[in-house]
């Protein structure tokens, strides 16, 4: 036995190998869901694919939407030949796509689907929403957050369910697109995309205008009560079928609010397609509202919508 001057001995060693403050675990890191959509190697420049050229404008004004102004870009493919008309694909939102390292790289990904002929020679216009002109010494407008505003007229845009913006595409931007290239005047040769309220428009644009735009990429697509846009699916079982293509993409962590729900205004919408026998796929990750998950799969999604379309 430890007699007792030994024990207090072992009883004061342990004592001070113990830490002087008690420390808690190192919290784990918090992974998103978004973080499993990852760009991929035809979002990414490749040696030897020849690059296309972006031009970028400035609508001052326009006659659909009066007083407002907007930013354009034209994206034109290397293999670009003025003798033969090209395929067209409109972005919504379009600061946001242009950029060859943002969330989208759109004219990195056209690239390298060009040149593979993995999709047709394809000019890309990129469109922003109308805003109000800045007044001199105005500063960039904020939301209540602090991040920065969207344009003031997007809602009215993208979210009303109208023809009006199909109007504005057709009367106003695609004649701007010829005075630069030479665009086809096949339906089938016509795509069109966006995301949250610019993908409902993308899907209205088409759904408007079928003898325009046969091809659509709708990403988390704002079909809920912003400006009446919860009526799409009936609209897609109560009319005749258009003979659009359509890909849609949401998240099942996507925006719930006053609006609705996002997850299952798409869910809805994707049922309503498939009952009606569209030419469709729809798919649900586990993402939020934000660009990650239809980024990751635009080469994929591109290849679908153009894949009976002459290389």
């Amino acid at each position: 036995m430890l007699s007792a001057q030994m024990l207090r001995y072992v009883t004061f060693a342990a004592v001070l190998s113990l830490p002087l403050f008690a420390q808690d675990p190192k919290p784990e890191k918090k992974v998103s869901t978004d973080d499993q959509y990852v760009l991929g190697p035809d979002s990414q420049p490749q040696k030897d694919v020849p690059q296309g050229k972006v031009m970028e404008f400035e609508l001052k004004d326009s006659k659909t939407y009066p007083g407002f102004e907007r930013k354009w870009w034209l994206y034109i493919p290397a293999q670009y030949d003025a003798s033969k008309p090209a395929s067209l694909m409109v972005f919504q939102d379009g600061g946001g796509y242009v950029k060859r390292d943002g969330s989208w790289r759109v004219p990195v990904v056209f690239d390298n689907l060009i040149h593979k002929k993995q999709m047709p020679v394809t000019v890309a216009l990129f469109i922003n929403p109308g805003d109000k002109p800045f007044a001199p010494g105005e500063p960039p407008r904020k939301r209540p957050d602090g991040r920065p505003a969207s344009p003031s007229n997007r809602s009215v845009e993208y979210d009303t369910v109208s023809d009006k913006y199909s109007k504005f595409l057709l009367d106003e931007m695609l004649p701007l697109v010829r005075e630069n290239v030479k665009i086809t005047d096949d339906p089938e040769g016509h795509a069109i995309c966006g995301s949250s309220s610019g993908g409902i428009c993308a899907f209205n644009v088409a759904r408007q205008r079928p003898d325009q735009f046969r091809k659509v990429y709708t990403t988390i697509g704002s079909f809920t009560n912003i400006r009446g846009g919860n009526v799409f699916p009936d609209l897609v079982r109560k009319e005749a079928k258009k003979p659009i293509r359509v890909y849609q993409q949401d998240g099942k962590n996507d925006i719930v609010n006053q609006f609705g729900s996002w997850p299952e205004a798409n869910v809805a919408m994707a049922a309503a397609l498939k009952e009606k026998g569209y030419d469709h796929q729809f798919v649900q990750g586990e993402g939020t509202h934000n660009p990650k998950h239809g980024a990751s799969i635009l080469p994929d999604v591109l290849r679908w919508l153009w894949r009976d379309s002459k290389k």
